[in-house]
């Protein structure tokens, strides 16, 4: 866990996370602001970062992607691809619906010929950029697809709902373990969730408000409060559950947060934190 924060100033960093696929650091979830900083900070080497999981595109999910290819194209001299993989765009509307490019289009508005930083893609090593738009708009089927396959892992997506923001949960799979991250979610993404996540060895879950009415009303419809985390957590069937993107609500009210969560759902729950490790694994059998 890099980042275990949200968008406020707070000490943490915001969402951003990397899988250690037997034991190298392969896969980043997000690239939330301050994750260059906790990158560095868990002296990980970045020489095999090849694929970049976006699960939406608001600033503190997404801010620092270019730091990060960046501080990986000065490690090595030798030609990068990385494979980025995000939600598809939203063109907004009249009736106030926020406009959201595609991954696609936002990775050139940063790295493209004409891009912010277009002297990235040869300034160290030669840098190849794959990208690849998940169809996740409001109104997309709820489709679980297998959007990346390799000997050593998968990866799986469906689409999720953030507002009106185009998002995307990623489930991992690596060795018989899996890892669902859900991103920011709201109550319309939990039936998609629940496809996706049915069984998974650990379920991360955003948790930034908490129980109605104790958070502003307007979060409720960007965000899944405890009760509904833990419902869902059982619902689907999870072995353990880690709360991040913490806010200062969630994170001064655990006790709270716990409890909510505990009327349903019996399993491991852990907050999360800068720099944690976890190494999930299946439950005995």
């Amino acid at each position: 866990m890099l980042g275990s924060g949200g968008p406020g100033a707070t000490g943490r960093a915001s969402s951003a996370s990397v899988a250690l696929i037997d034991g190298t650091p392969r896969i980043l979830i997000d690239a939330g602001s301050g994750a260059f900083v906790r990158l560095g900070e868990a002296h990980l080497a970045t020489g095999a970062l090849d694929t970049i999981l976006l699960t939406h595109l608001h600033v503190d999910h997404a801010g620092e992607l270019a730091g990060i290819i960046k501080a990986r194209a000065v490690s090595s001299a030798q030609p990068i691809t990385f494979r980025i993989i995000g939600p598809q765009g939203s063109p907004g509307d009249t009736r106030g619906n926020a406009y959201f490019p595609s991954t696609r289009q936002f990775v050139d508005l940063l790295f493209g010929p004409h891009g912010a930083f277009a002297y990235l893609r040869d300034f160290s090593a030669p840098i190849t950029l794959e990208t690849q738009d998940f169809p996740a708009a409001r109104g997309a089927p709820p489709e679980v697809r297998v959007v990346l396959h390799e000997p050593s892992f998968t990866v799986a997506a469906i689409s999720g709902h953030h507002g009106d923001a185009p998002a995307v949960i990623y489930r991992l799979e690596h060795a018989g373990i899996s890892i669902t991250f859900t991103g920011d979610i709201d109550h319309h993404g939990l039936a998609a969730l629940a496809r996706i996540a049915r069984g998974t060895d650990l379920l991360v879950f955003n948790c930034v408000v908490l129980d109605p009415p104790e958070s502003p009303q307007i979060l409720y419809g960007l965000h899944t409060p405890p009760r509904e985390i833990g419902e869902i957590a059982r619902e689907a069937g999870v072995h353990a559950l880690l709360l991040s993107h913490l806010s200062p609500a969630t994170d001064q009210g655990r006790d709270a947060v716990l409890q909510s969560i505990r009327a349903s759902y019996q399993g491991p729950v852990q907050f999360a934190s800068d720099g944690m490790h976890v190494r999930p694994a299946p439950p005995a059998r």
